[in-house]
């Protein structure tokens, strides 16, 4: 016997058919058996927010997500808010859907619905109006009367959805599987026994699978429902988060000498996207352009890796393999990442170089480490991304600055060491070339990112 899967949308509960495929998505299922065709679908790929709904926390968060990349299964036990959801009892608009009318921020429409839903959660969660459309491509209308109908949103004050206690729970539709275990004893019997299965934390990269490849994976275990893996906890030494912990969870937590990775995390994708995706897809899907993995290899970030064997520890640099692939067997999961502070005294600085500031994939990521003492370079720990097929340390280049002076000439010495350490791609985000120079004059920018901080004219002129 199956489970049935049940939400509450628009806040009404709803169970959904028994042979309803737990890997619809849920724009498709929303636009087709649900009937509200609000939700469009633009890019079915995360990008540009026309398919932008909001899931309601029990504690009144709300959070945008791409509905293109959200599977049913994922959706179980959860309150979703979609552009219909929004119109009061009689039918009128929401103050929301009002100020975007009334600034002229709407001209096709096509976008409209999703900068709408970006627009009411935005007026509960605040922060930066910039941020909060980031995940909203609209190609018609121009933003500077979206952005006036931004600015002077409030938050409606409505109440929190009450959401039924679920716990593990297994779909079974079409020849396919969904297991959402609620232990992590559950997921470690599961992965031994489904080995095959594919492991989904948030969906951001995997849903793609299913929005634009249209498959239909016959097994998937959800891990976001295992407590030990949506853990999160800083102390004086670092962050210890759970593998399925979202990045909007980690990114407040980021200051002080990992403030420098809240600045590229906050380019990781929209909010829509940061609802959602993890470090621990990011780590096991070991994709060579995940922004993540240059940053945990030069803090020297540690895994606990566990099975029904028992658990392991090991640094990031020793599971990734090659590209898409890690060291993990079949049946082990990640369950936490280490995630330590940087040394005192050293300096942390991340890096992304793509063809627009936000929502793009990058053609070069760069992480560094350095620490230094009278006058020279006491420790040098490089990391590059997007430039081949994993991201890993540059060894050679680290070589060269250790001991060195604190001098541009240096810097420059071991920007050229790095023809050693990378052997770059070309495809239509950056030449091999292009990918080379721009990491090397990344390694010759650090020099001022360190010696020069309050001398951004310098740094912008390299």
């Amino acid at each position: 016997m199956t489970d049935r899967i049940t939400l509450v949308l628009n806040g009404s509960p709803v169970a959904l058919p028994p042979d309803t495929s737990p890997t619809t998505t849920l724009l498709d299922w929303l636009r087709g058996p649900a009937g509200l065709c609000g939700t469009k679908e633009g890019c079915a790929e995360g990008d540009c927010g026309a398919c932008t709904v909001v899931l309601e926390g029990p504690d009144g968060g709300r959070a945008p997500v791409n509905a293109c990349l959200v599977l049913l299964g994922q959706v179980h036990g959860c309150a979703v808010r979609t552009v219909e959801g929004l119109r009061g009892p009689d039918g009128a608009p929401h103050p929301v859907q009002r100020a975007l009318a009334e600034a002229d921020a709407t001209q096709c429409g096509f976008c409209t619905p999703g900068i709408a839903m970006a627009a009411w959660a935005h007026a509960r969660e605040g922060g930066s109006v910039h941020e909060a459309l980031a995940g909203n491509l609209c190609r018609c209308t121009g933003y500077r009367p979206i952005i006036e109908a931004f600015a002077g949103l409030e938050d409606d004050g409505a109440a929190p959805p009450s959401l039924p206690p679920v716990g593990g729970a297994t779909f079974a539709a079409g020849g396919q599987v969904f297991h959402r275990p609620a232990s992590l004893a559950e997921l470690l019997a599961l992965r031994a026994a489904h080995p095959e299965a594919l492991l989904l934390a948030g969906g951001t990269d995997l849903g793609l699978l299913v929005s634009e490849g249209r498959q239909r994976p016959p097994a998937v275990i959800h891990l976001a429902t295992v407590p030990e893996l949506g853990a999160i906890a800083a102390d004086a030494g670092g962050i210890t988060l759970g593998a399925a912990v979202p990045y909007a969870r980690l990114l407040p937590l980021l200051d002080g000498s990992l403030a420098p990775l809240a600045g590229l995390l906050a380019r990781l994708g929209s909010r829509q996207i940061r609802a959602l995706g993890t470090v621990g897809g990011n780590l096991g899907t070991a994709s060579p352009i995940g922004d993540m993995l240059p940053p945990l290899l030069v803090l020297g970030a540690t895994l606990r890796i566990a099975s029904v064997r028992g658990e392991r520890e090991s640094g990031v640099e020793d599971v990734l393999l090659g590209y898409r692939k890690t060291t993990l067997a079949p049946d082990e999961v990640i369950v936490s990442i280490r995630l330590p502070r940087p040394p005192d005294g050293a300096v942390l600085a991340c890096e992304k170089l793509s063809r627009r500031h936000d929502q793009d994939i990058s053609a070069v990521g760069g992480a560094f480490l350095l620490r230094v003492a009278g006058g020279r370079v006491a420790e040098a720990r490089l990391a590059f991304g997007g430039l081949g097929p994993m991201a890993a340390r540059a060894r050679h280049a680290e070589a060269m600055l250790t001991g060195a002076l604190l001098a541009p000439a240096c810097f420059a010495d071991a920007a050229e060491e790095l023809a050693q350490d990378v052997a770059p791609l070309s495809d239509w985000r950056g030449s091999a070339a292009y990918r080379l120079a721009a990491a090397q004059g990344l390694l010759r920018r650090l020099y001022w990112r360190v010696a020069k901080p309050g001398l951004p004219a310098e740094v912008h002129a390299l």
